[in-house]
């Protein structure tokens, strides 16, 4: 009898490791096919499944950057208003301080004037405790603003809103400009700051990579969601209207969670989160590697195991058809105990599941299932930015340009195993040769340094 409950379990997670198989030769075929949808999207609006949105950020911070700059990070239901204060190549940050706001419920459905005017009271609140600050040498304040919701952006200090996500429903904002929102709200509270640009996260973190490192070209976001954005020559971007930069460059906002493509591995679990999700048929590469859905695709496995075989007691005694109820943190936390009985993994378990008595053999295997899932994940992140770096000649025969990868995100910051994952297969993938001039980097808040590291890269006062 135990023998069988073991064999219909473990057909269960052999059949999970043959789905979630990612050889080498298949994480080509992703970059590959992240590399084309890249050029289609860099072609025409509307030409690929990922955006490729233009950021209008033409001079990324290097380092040189000196004064007093601010940023708004508006992203969720609190906002953060930040103060930098800059100097130069040898000091670099020398100060910065931020203070965080609640949005109170009411004003993230109410009207754009009263959203903007809550946030501009807020700026005006931190400029006024801030008291005279001779940093500012007589000068008109600078803030890069990140906003964190679609965007339609036609210059580096302009964007209209396409629509909200994350339960803000202002509805008279959309389709208006959310920066000239902004500096009217804060002309009526009597701050003369002017916004120096606009940004999202994934910008900001590359910006931030940039200021401590000149060879950063690429910025990923691995956290929640997932993101990336790169340095693109300007004259490779047919889409771009008008005069191109002096600089040559632009920075490309990929948007590639909407990445899709038949070479990825997808099963039976991803299909089901996708079909019962918010946005299905959207998003299918930030499904497979992102922090928010690799702990469901766990519990969904955990699920059809409960209902193949007893191993885990009577299902409706346990919590395990309860949704999202298993968090990235936690399989994180079964994946790296290192306990001689895996008390963590029967922790967990019972916790939050509400499975108890399991087997020493049962907790081996739930360990397992989390190694299949995140080295899914991790490895198919790495593809992506073998992709990026295909696009931009880097790290191919004949280019051994230093390309230095900026990376932020709860996922690749605090989960051990994926972040090793994803360094030994971007090796994997470039080649012993080619991967010596790579180097990935931990880089910490893009959407608030970097944003205001981005206003000092753009300021009217920048020599």
């Amino acid at each position: 009898m135990v023998a069988a409950v073991e064999a219909a379990a473990e057909q269960v997670v052999a059949q999970l490791r043959e789905d979630c198989a990612t050889p080498a030769a298949r994480l080509d075929g992703v970059a590959a096919a992240m590399e084309e949808e890249m050029r289609a999207g860099l072609r025409e609006e509307g030409g690929s499944k990922i955006k490729m949105i233009v950021s209008y950020v033409d001079n990324l911070p290097n380092g040189s950057e000196e004064g007093l700059f601010y940023a708004l990070d508006l992203g969720g239901t609190n906002f953060r208003v930040l103060r930098v204060q800059l100097a130069g190549k040898d000091k670099r940050v020398v100060k910065r301080d931020s203070r965080e706001v609640s949005i109170p419920p009411h004003l993230m459905s109410g009207s754009a004037a009263e959203l903007f005017g809550f946030i501009a009271s807020a700026v005006a609140k931190y400029v006024a405790d801030e008291g005279v600050n001779r940093a500012l040498d007589g000068k008109q304040r600078e803030l890069g603003f990140t906003f964190s919701f679609p965007v339609r952006q036609t210059s580096i200090t302009s964007g209209t809103l396409i629509k909200w996500t994350k339960a803000f429903a202002v509805d008279d904002a959309v389709g208006e400009d959310v920066v000239a929102e902004l500096q009217m709200a804060m002309e009526k509270e009597g701050v003369d700051m002017r916004v120096a640009a606009l940004i999202n996260d994934t910008v900001g973190t590359l910006a931030a990579g940039s200021y401590n490192d000149e060879d950063a070209v690429i910025g990923v976001i691995l956290g929640t969601g997932s993101n990336a954005a790169y340095v693109e020559k300007a004259s490779d971007i047919p889409k771009l209207e008008g005069e191109l930069p002096k600089s040559g460059k632009m920075v490309i906002n990929t948007e590639w969670g909407n990445f899709s493509s038949s070479c990825l591995p997808i099963t039976e679990y991803d299909q089901a989160l996708d079909e019962e999700s918010l946005n299905p048929g959207e998003q299918i590469f930030e499904k497979l590697i992102s922090g928010l859905y690799l702990g469901e695709i766990v519990r969904r496995v955990l699920l059809k195991i409960a209902t193949q075989c007893s191993i885990f007691g009577d299902v409706s005694r346990t919590k395990l058809t309860t949704h999202f109820n298993l968090r990235t943190p936690d399989i994180s936390a079964m994946h790296h105990d290192e306990t001689p009985d895996l008390r963590i993994v029967a922790e967990k378990l019972a916790g939050h599941l509400k499975i108890a008595n399991t087997t020493l053999e049962t907790r081996k295997m739930v360990v397992e299932i989390c190694d299949i899932v995140t080295r899914r994940s991790a490895r198919l992140a790495a593809a992506g930015i073998v992709g990026i770096m295909r696009k931009i000649g880097r790290a191919t025969p004949g280019n051994n340009s230093r390309t230095v990868i900026a990376i932020d995100g709860g996922l690749f910051e605090h989960y051990a195993k994926f972040r090793q994952c994803l360094e030994s297969t971007l090796a994997e993938l470039l080649g012993e040769e080619a991967s010596k001039s790579v180097s990935v980097k931990l880089t910490k808040d893009g959407s608030g340094l970097g944003a205001a590291l981005i206003a000092a890269a753009h300021s009217q006062y920048a020599k």
